[in-house]
Formats: C-alpha cells, structure tokens, sequence
C-alpha cells in the first residue's frame, strides 16, 4: 500500500520510497535491558514532571541507538505542544545538516487544548515515531524518511519490544443504526 503523497515523489524518492516500505522491523539486540527504563517514563510522565520525562527520554534513546551501534540524537522534552488550524504538534526530528554534527529530535508532553500530560502509550509511540526518523538514516542509510506502512511496522516493532505484554490497540467498531 501507498499513501497517497506517494504519486508526486520524483523517481528517486519512489525507489526511497520502496525501500523503505519493504523494512517492517527493526530488532534491538537486547530490548530486555531497556524494559525498566519504561516504567520511569510512564512514572515521570504521570508525574508531569518535565525534567524527569526528558531525561527518561534521553537514556532509553541513547540505549537504543548504543545497541544499534549509530550516532547518538539529542532529545528534549518541551512543555506544551504548538498548534495551528492543521492540528498539535507532537514531535519533530531534525536530522543533521550543514553544520549541525548531532541530529535532534523535540517532543511535547502536553496538549495544546488541556494542557495536560499527554497519555503514556500515546507519548510512547511519538518518542519512538521520531527516533524512526533517526534509525531510517543512520541505521538503515535511506537518503530520506518517509511515513511508509513500513515505517509504521517500524514503529510498532520497536512498542512491542518494549511493551512485550501490550495488546495491540483495536480500531473502535463502527456503530451500528437501524
């Protein structure tokens, strides 16, 4: 399957495309030795504790990339998230350009409407989609990151390494009239 944004990508990006589609998994060597920092970041988070929440970030993306062997990012947390008539801003990787040695990812803990913690698993999956971003250059060597099926099986290998006992999350069944 393609998104639709796939029909005005130039050929290169098609071929980039493609292959990034067809990588659906990315195996951290040793998930187990990452597992407690996630109950930290749930704490930290339930806490809206900002500080705390960041710095959970930051160890488990360093774990992860040490087992990956791949250059480091640089991660913080920010407060509430920017919104505009498109939607919230939820998090944002910038990868490494001109003179920027250290690619960094941002990520908002709190929505723009409430202003509250945002839900753990929800916060999760953003951490772990942004890192995405990191793991398709540095990792797999894709000239770019698109939002592909594949990138999202991505994603989820990486939820299910962390979460092994997670159930999958179901789409809400269609409401039924008479």
């Amino acid at each position: 399957m393609v998104f639709a944004y796939y029909k005005s990508l130039s050929a290169a990006n098609k071929r980039i495309y493609a292959e990034s589609d067809r990588i659906e998994r990315v195996a951290l060597p040793d998930p187990v030795r990452l597992h407690p920092l996630i109950p930290e970041l749930e704490a930290a988070l339930l806490a809206d504790d900002r500080l705390r929440v960041q710095e959970a970030c930051r160890r488990l993306a360093a774990g992860m990339v040490e087992q990956l062997a791949i250059r480091p990012v640089d991660l913080k947390v920010l407060a509430v998230r920017p919104s505009n008539d498109y939607g919230e801003l939820h998090g944002l990787y910038e990868g490494v350009e001109g003179r920027v040695k250290t690619a960094k990812i941002s990520l908002w803990m709190r929505t723009a409407q409430k202003k509250r913690a945002v839900a753990f698993r929800s916060f999760l999956r953003t951490f772990l989609h942004e890192l995405c971003h990191h793991l398709d250059y540095e990792h797999f060597r894709l000239a770019d990151s698109f939002h592909t099926e594949g990138f999202y099986k991505r994603e989820s290998s990486l939820f299910y390494q962390l979460l092994p006992d997670a159930k999958p999350m179901r789409a809400a069944k269609p409401k039924l009239t008479k």
